[in-house]
């Protein structure tokens, strides 16, 4: 039995779709019923529990084969990530209690930056969790392509996309949820010892600049990137109603800067979904 959490999202679907298909038993696990009346309709045992709730989340992890953790995203949090300790206080203590054989964990590239920011709480989830005597592997995805979802409507309105990841002919690690989500059906159905990392990125690396031609591209009309001053974010972010932008902004900075990045080729393996693919996607 395979326990998934963050089922409803596109890893977590994409990653049950596929354990489903290749006949393994997966166990739906959400905080609402009404979210897991689709997933119970496709084959799952459905399991309620909050991602806060350990005693709830020790049940549905009970007698698993593997169980896959995908913490919930706080883009804005509090000084002292408070909120994504609670989450990973309640999961550690859950997998402490109901003992799966395997658990595979989503992070993130920058999990090892030496600086504070937006990922850290990531950082403080491997800590956490490679403490337990499991095998545990931490699938570290690069920036999530599908993140280009915010531009569509500017490409196609204005033919500009606005940009906070520069220079803008810097290309990056990104990758597709899709991607994602099919390598983490394939790492989790591995066995293994001890703790793992596991890097992904997609088949090439991209620039801003390579985000606006596909765009130009699928839209039949010219798109150009345009880099949003440092100066300006976080006047800019307040102004969305962020309380705490620095995490995001040291996130950012890390990634221009080059302190948020693969370090290890040797564990780095690379998607099969491009830039194109998925722009076409979402303008479709």
């Amino acid at each position: 039995m395979y326990a998934i959490t963050g089922i409803t999202g596109k890893v977590g679907g994409t990653l049950a779709r596929s354990l489903l298909a290749a006949g393994q038993p997966v166990r739906a696990i959400v905080r609402d019923a009404a979210k897991g009346e689709a997933w119970k309709q496709l084959g799952c045992e459905v399991a309620l529990a909050a991602m806060e709730d350990s005693a709830a989340l020790a049940k549905a992890f009970a007698g698993a084969t593997a169980v896959f953790i995908l913490p919930p995203p706080d883009f804005n949090p509090e000084p002292g990530y408070p909120q994504a300790r609670a989450v990973i206080d309640s999961v550690a203590a859950a997998l402490e209690t109901a003992r799966p054989g395997k658990v595979l964990c989503l992070s993130t590239i920058g999990a090892d930056a030496l600086h504070d920011n937006l990922l850290s709480q990531r950082t403080l989830m491997e800590t956490a969790l490679e403490a337990l005597p499991l095998p545990v592997t931490f699938l570290r995805p690069g920036w999530f392509l599908d993140n280009v979802s915010w531009d569509v409507a500017p490409a196609r309105d204005t033919g500009v996309v606005q940009s906070f990841l520069m220079p803008l002919d810097k290309p990056f690690p990104m990758v597709a949820s899709e991607d994602v989500g099919r390598t983490a059906a394939a790492l989790i159905q591995q066995d293994w010892t001890g703790t793992r990392i596991v890097e992904l990125e997609g088949p090439a690396r991209v620039s801003p600049n390579d985000l606006a031609a596909a765009f130009a591209k699928v839209l039949g009309k010219p798109v150009k990137a345009v880099a949003v001053p440092r100066e300006t974010w976080e006047l800019l972010f307040r102004s969305q109603g962020m309380k705490n932008p620095t995490p995001r902004m040291r996130m950012l900075d890390g990634f221009n800067e080059g302190w948020i990045a693969f370090a290890d080729a040797s564990r780095t393996i690379k998607g099969s979904t491009d830039a194109m693919a998925v722009i076409a996607g979402l303008v479709g």
